[in-house]
């Protein structure tokens, strides 16, 4: 069973939706320059990035004098790439790439295996291939550091990141056994780096190395297969296990369709992952171009991160000092999401868990600082409804006539709909 796709061309509210779920958002004319076009080459175009990035990108994390300050750089720079990059859905797929293989800056503080993590998140971020997405990230020293595969030796192994690649990365849990879990850490043994490590060397490159004599290679059995198995086995295992498929189909439908979606538009994902060996662009290229994506309006709360792309991206990305950038960054944070550190390896729970008084409060001083505020960005045309609601519907319209075009704004960013994607 696949998806059933959307068949008729694309109306003002499709393309509206389209672009503020895959590209945080965009101005009016961006949005009509859909209007009319075909659901599956949209979605075809959209997903055919390369490896370019904004230009000007002020921030670079190797100039840092203190880990603290180059982790600020790291956030800010690639807060820029969300606001200015020129391929946004690259960017919405590194993010929710982020919160699956998890990292965290409270452990990870060296300035370029954070680097390495991010360019291979944005590189793999629509993978025709999930099994070498999840081993290329195994290798990192970031995720050897994070999840301690590094001190994984034979005869004292350990386990964290063996348990994590089945529950929070693969299978999921309740499809595998603690004799799995130890077993795939027998497997993973000897895996390390060298290079980066202590406070004094936060900007030295350290290296993945394969250390054969701290390796165990004895027979062992993984998810149901006996023998010699090594790290590479153990995680294309865990990638190819049929429940992986409706593990990270669900995962994508979070992100893109709804915080709560159908359980039969996750199945037809997950057919399309095991069909195609875990091709994520073929699972988003049918998804994002689906009847379940256009049917599902405002369905997925937008996180912090996502709020503050939404509005930038439709203002028409007017350029922000680099100081406000940091500032924007921060008061991510403070609204509960601080790039690079989810508050568990698990990550963000995401939906309802974003909005409670307190960020609700902190969403609406944004938005005055973003609208209302002295140094708030300089617009060369104000935002319409459809860029940031998704409408040109007449009550809204009227609902907003007599006012500024600043207060227009404001009232807009607070809104319910401009919580919702």
């Amino acid at each position: 069973m696949t998806l059933a796709p959307h068949s008729r061309p694309l109306t003002l509210d499709d393309a509206a939706h389209l672009l503020r779920r895959t590209a945080f958002g965009a101005t009016d004319a961006q949005i009509r320059a859909l209007v009319g076009s075909d659901a599956r080459t949209v979605a075809r175009d959209l997903l055919n990035f390369d490896g370019a990035t904004a230009s000007g990108n002020p921030f670079d994390p190797m100039q840092a004098a203190t880990p603290g300050a180059g982790l600020q750089l790291i956030r800010a720079g690639w807060l820029f790439e969300l606001l200015y990059g020129p391929h946004p859905l690259r960017e919405r797929l590194t993010l929710l790439w982020s919160n699956h293989f998890v990292i965290g800056t409270d452990k990870v503080r060296n300035m370029p295996s954070i680097t390495e993590y991010l360019a291979l998140l944005r590189r793999h971020a629509a993978t025709p291939s999930f099994a070498a997405f999840a081993l290329d990230v195994a290798r990192t020293p970031a995720m050897l550091r994070y999840l301690d595969n590094d001190q994984n030796r034979n005869g004292k192994p350990n386990e964290n990141f063996s348990r994590e690649l089945l529950e929070l990365f693969t299978t999921g849990i309740g499809h595998y056994t603690e004799d799995d879990v130890k077993e795939g850490a027998r497997a993973l043994s000897g895996w390390t780096f060298t290079g980066g490590r202590g406070n004094q060397k936060y900007l030295e490159v350290p290296k993945f190395v394969f250390n054969p004599k701290q390796h165990d290679a004895g027979r062992k059995t993984y998810l149901g297969k006996t023998g010699n198995l090594t790290g590479e086995d153990v995680i294309a295992l865990a990638a190819g296990h049929p429940a992986t498929a409706l593990f990270v189909a669900r995962k994508l439908h979070r992100a893109f369709v709804s915080d709560v979606p159908s359980d039969a538009a996750v199945k037809g994902s997950a057919e399309t992952f095991a069909r195609t060996g875990g091709n994520i662009r073929a699972v988003l290229e049918e998804m994002l171009s689906s009847e379940a994506f256009y049917a599902s309006r405002a369905a997925v709360i937008r996180g912090p991160v996502e709020f503050i792309a939404a509005a930038v991206r439709s203002f028409g990305s007017p350029r922000m000092e680099p100081k406000q950038l940091l500032n924007l960054a921060q008061t991510a944070g403070k609204m509960g999401q601080i790039l690079l550190q989810p508050d568990t390896v698990k990550g963000w729970d995401g939906g309802r868990e974003w909005i409670n008084d307190t960020t609700l409060l902190q969403r609406m001083q944004l938005a005055a600082a973003l609208s209302l505020g002295a140094n708030a960005p300089k617009l060369e045309t104000p935002p319409t409804p459809l860029a940031l609601l998704g409408t040109e519907r007449a009550a809204t319209v009227t609902a907003l006539r007599g006012l500024s075009a600043k207060q227009q704004t404001y009232l807009m960013l607070i809104s319910p709909e401009f919580q919702l994607a």
